[in-house]
This record gives structure tokens, sequence and C-alpha cells, in this order.
């Protein structure tokens, strides 16, 4: 039933949890004073009944309350940890995406070295038709691993 409670404004919640903690407090002093009045007197055992359960009911509401506000803070404070993360994760993307696009163009470079170097040893190659050392160097060499680096950071001036 509390769970209807996050759709309520605040203030909402906290007037009706304090009107009915009043309430059954009023109820339950006006019932204990009724004993001196005969013709009423009849009537206090019902009252005092009803003054406890409202009190006892505005109690729960208020502690209901309470936690309902505290999880609402602990909301907020998440969304904003999570909006904060959400900025350094795009500046890391930033980063990363820009050393990314250095490196395609480093691969794209090493690919057309390694074109030309076995357009300069074709004619070796088909002229005996033998694999030349040269040509075994060459593939060796294209195929060899490179080892990337990534690093993150603020980007400088010529970065951006």
């Amino acid at each position: 039933m509390l769970w209807i409670l996050q759709f309520l404004p605040d203030e909402l919640i906290l007037l009706v949890c304090n009107t009915v903690l009043v309430l059954g407090v009023v109820i339950t002093l006006v019932a204990s004073f009724l004993r001196a009045v005969p013709v009423i007197n009849i009537y206090r055992l019902p009252l005092q009944i009803l003054g406890i359960l409202l009190l006892v009911t505005g109690v729960y509401f208020r502690g209901g309350y309470a936690i309902e506000m505290e999880w609402r803070e602990r909301v907020r404070e998440m969304e904003a940890k999570v909006a904060e993360a959400e900025k350094k994760s795009a500046h890391t993307n930033t980063v990363i995406k820009k050393v990314y696009v250095e490196r395609v163009k480093k691969i794209k470079q090493d690919v057309v070295v390694y074109r030309d170097r076995v357009k300069e040893v074709e004619k070796i190659i088909d002229r005996d038709c033998r694999v030349p050392p040269e040509a075994i160097r060459i593939l060796n060499d294209s195929a060899a691993p490179r080892r990337a680096t990534v690093e993150t950071g603020p980007l400088t001036k010529d970065q951006k």
C-alpha cells in the first residue's frame, strides 16, 4: 500500500500523516476526560479505542513517510552519480575514439607500405617461381602483431 506514496507530493503525504497522528492524540485525550461527564461517559471506551487506533495508524504512516523520504534521497543521489558517470563516459569515449582513429590511420599506412614493398619484389618473386626470403620477410612483418596502447586522459589542444 505504501507504494502509492511515490505518486503523491511530499507535502500532501506529510499533511495526512500529521493529521491522523494529531487526531488520534486529541481523541485519546478527549476520551480520557469524558469520565467526568456522566451523560457522555458511555462513549468513552469506543472513543479511546478509536483514538488509540488513529494514534497507532498515524505513527505507522509517519514511519512510512520517513522511509519514503529516505529512499527518495537515495534515488536522487544515485541519479546524480549516474549523470556524472555518463559525462565521464562520454569524455572517455571521445578520447578512445580519437585513439582508435589514429590507430586505424597507422594500420592503413602500414598496409600501403607493405603493398609497395610487395610490388618492389614482385619481379623477383615471378622470375623464378620460388618464394624468395624478401617475400617471406614482408609477409611475416605484415602479420606480426602490433602492441596497441590506449591512454585515457584529458584532451590536449592539438587532439581536439
